[in-house]
């Protein structure tokens, strides 16, 4: 594993020296894109706009349009703003994960103590565990400035990415009416919730469709003919709300015994 940002946590005066990781990866399949008459490999050029001619790597460069002109960014412009950021991940406040809404969260990170950070590491670790708070701050990550809270994790502890207030985007615009609530149809809502309540076990939950698409690829390799079973279409179109909730119930009840 390849450490993507080397740096220190803030915890008050103490700098504590980690290596960060990512923490996770996208399980559907690597599919390339192919020309359907030859199976040769779709390329992405980068293109200069006028010319029309493919760029090299080392001329491209990064530029902000500013009123009608373009800014050209160096390495050393991308350093040069908040440069503590870009090296210290400084815990700003405490708070209880629960008061952090989840449409924020994003990206995990795994955090590595680097040499003389070990003991800082650990008492880090357990004083948040012992609490049950975690820590909020920011750092700058591939020139972009991460706002993420560290908590304990298992053995470990992470830094887990979360949203700034302003990258949430307006939702007026959508029509949500507010429909009137019947007092029997919400008891038994209620109800199917409890009766289906339990644990959270991640363990539960596997990328079924990309294991599916696997097995129909293995199929396709051997000539085997492949059967498409028809799905029902969801019925969207609740007559009486009651009735569903009702079968609903039924069904949890046979589920579960």
């Amino acid at each position: 594993m390849k450490s993507i940002w080397n740096g220190a946590i803030g915890f008050g005066l103490v700098n504590i020296p980690i290596k960060l990781y990512s923490a996770s990866e996208s399980s559907s399949l690597d599919l390339d894109m192919l020309d359907r008459r030859d199976l040769a490999n779709i390329k992405y050029k980068r293109v200069n706009d006028k010319s029309g001619k493919e760029v090299d790597w080392e001329n491209i460069v990064k530029g902000y349009r500013l009123e009608d002109r373009y800014i050209i960014l160096e390495n050393e412009d991308f350093e040069a703003a908040s440069p503590e950021k870009n090296k210290i991940f400084s815990i700003e406040q405490f708070v209880k994960e629960e008061e952090i809404d989840s449409v924020y969260f994003e990206t995990p990170y795994f955090l590595e103590p680097q040499k003389h950070g070990e003991n800082a590491y650990s008492l880090l670790f357990e004083a948040l565990k012992k609490t049950k708070m975690v820590g909020v701050g920011t750092f700058v990550l591939r020139n972009k400035e991460i706002m993420g809270i560290i908590k304990p994790f298992e053995e470990l502890l992470i830094i887990n990415k979360i949203r700034f207030p302003e990258e949430l985007r307006e939702y007026e615009e959508l029509k949500v009416p507010k429909a009137k609530t019947k007092p029997g149809e919400l008891k038994l809502a209620i109800s199917l919730i409890e009766q289906n309540s339990e644990p959270f076990n991640t363990e539960q939950f596997k990328d079924q469709y990309s294991a599916d698409l696997l097995k129909i690829i293995k199929k396709k390799a051997k000539g085997k003919p492949l059967k498409v079973s028809k799905t029902k279409e969801a019925d969207i179109k609740t007559i009486d709300l009651m009735e569903k909730l009702k079968a609903s119930l039924q069904k949890s009840k046979k589920n579960v015994s």
